[in-house]
Order: structure tokens, then sequence, then C-alpha cells
């Protein structure tokens, strides 16, 4: 975990925090390539490290995938999901590069291809190329909410979700369904994250729609970026909180510069996570964007 992690999951602690609610730990580890081993204790030992604990522990994602497959089956049934053939290189010669949905989604929006096919026969287009169907969920539907930091929010307007993976082509479940399954599965009500997933949201609330679960209140709260105003990398990013353990820093010194840029306490003020939960409201939580210097070469 660097800085940027411990911000975030400091200020969703606190939203629960002083909510009295139940914070519920979940290890989204369905990414199984990137899973390094270790990591997960790691994080775990941060969390600690800096005070903040939880009620519940979730079953890992990579232990639910029949549950994922069941809600699957049950949008493809509902005709909500189709399966698609088409390849990432497909996808990318196909859609419009410039397109501000497209730009804003983060790739290429997908442009329909395997939509309207009859049911199984994207599966024997994808035999034929040599490869399997992945699973998108039927999309157009236009969004809008307001978030609890970042207020009104209609990431994709008029143009309407998009028809997102929600099961890839190896068969593994997307992040979009999987978490979605997880919050109705673990009675989540709130979640704070990070605004890069804020366009994610009108995803998952078609998806809480369609499968017929409570919609949770959001909250995305700004990224922590490198002194040059780019987006944290192995290059840039902010000491890990395991080598300020190692260099003698104290929780209190941690949790302090955090809850400064957060505008929680001044700058300067060394502080116990316990101690910011009787004065925590997410109105104080600025929109900008926050950066922590980088680490020496």
């Amino acid at each position: 975990m660097h800085l940027g992690n411990a911000r975030t999951s400091l200020l969703a602690w606190l939203q629960v925090r002083s909510a009295g609610g139940v914070l519920v730990m979940r290890i989204e580890d369905l990414d199984r390539p990137r899973v390094v081993p270790g990591a997960e204790a790691g994080i775990l030992a941060d969390l600690r490290w800096l005070g903040l604990d939880w009620d519940e522990t979730a079953p890992r994602q990579s232990e639910r995938a029949a549950v994922y497959d069941a809600a699957v089956a049950r949008l493809l049934d509902a005709g909500t999901a189709f399966e698609c053939a088409c390849s990432r290189s497909e996808i990318a010669a196909s859609s419009a590069p410039h397109d501000e949905v497209t730009v804003q989604a983060g790739g290429p929006r997908y442009q329909g291809t395997c939509r309207d096919l009859a049911r199984g026969e994207a599966a024997v287009r994808a035999r034929a190329a040599g490869r399997v169907t992945a699973v998108r969920f039927r999309g157009g539907q236009r969004i809008a909410f307001t978030d609890g930091v970042c207020g009104a929010s209609d990431p994709f307007g008029d143009v309407g979700v998009d028809d997102f993976v929600i099961r890839r082509g190896d068969g593994v479940a997307a992040y979009q369904l999987a978490v979605v399954v997880d919050d109705s599965a673990q009675r989540i009500d709130h979640v704070l994250r990070a605004d890069d997933l804020l366009v994610s949201t009108p995803r998952q609330i078609a998806l809480y729609r369609a499968l017929l679960a409570p919609e949770p209140a959001f909250a995305h709260v700004p990224l922590v970026l490198a002194p040059e105003g780019e987006r944290l990398a192995k290059r840039n990013r902010p000491a890990s909180l395991r080598d300020l353990r190692t260099d003698g820093a104290r929780p209190e010194d941690v949790i302090g510069q955090l809850a400064a840029s957060a505008g929680l306490v001044p700058a300067g003020t060394r502080v116990l996570a316990k101690e910011l939960i009787a004065g925590f409201s997410l109105a104080k939580v600025p929109r900008e964007p926050v950066t922590f210097p980088a680490p020496s070469p």
C-alpha cells in the first residue's frame, strides 16, 4: 500500500465508523496474473498499523466463481446480457477513437457487433476464430446519480451505458459484475472509493437494477497524484507504508498527513485515526486531487 491507497482506506473507514456502520473487508483478487504472493497479508498488516480495523471478512472473490456464473446465467436468460465473439483488436478497429464518452470510459466503446445475434451464434463465431465468447451487459440506459463527494454525475450522458463485459473470454467474472453481486450478498449500502472509478458507477447501477439488488450510496474521493500532476505509477508513487514503517514513521504521523490532505486537520497535525471519527464529514473532503512527494531516486 502507498499513501494514495491509505488515504482512500482512511476515508472509507471514517465514513463507516462515524455512522456506526459495519465495515466489510473484501479481497478482490480476480485478476490472477496481478496477484502477488504475500501482498494480501502485507495490506492487512498496513491497515492494522494505521489503526484501521474491520468488522467482517468476506470470502475472496476467487472463491466465488459459481456465484458469479449464476448471476451471468440469470442475465443471459433475461436477455439483459449477450455473448460476444469479438476480440479486443476488432473492437478497437471499429470504435470511434476520439469519441468523448469512449475516452472518458477508459477504452474503445463496443459497437454492438454481436448484440443482436441469435443466442449461440456468437459461440459458433468464436469457435471458428479459435476463441471463446465473453459476456456483455446490454447497455443503452442513461443513468445519472448523486455522488457523496462529486455531486450530480452523469458520465455517459445521452449516449447511455456501454455494452460492457461482465464475464471475460477466459471465463472469469469481470470486476463490474463481481462487486455488484458481492455488494448485494454482503449487504453493502455505502461505497467510498477513488474517483477513477466514477465512470464504473452507472454500469454497476444498471447491474443492481437488472439483478433486482439494492443500490448503495456512492462517494468518490479525488486521487492522489504525483507532483507533476500524473497518475501514480511505480516510478513516481510515494513511499509505501512498509517503507515508511521501516524508516521509523509512526501511525499518527502518517494519519496526520492523510487527514490534512483531506481537509480534516491542519497541516502538521499528528493524530490517531480513532481521534478523527467524531468530527468526520464527507463535506470536508476537497474535490481536487492531492499530491504527495515522490520517493527519492
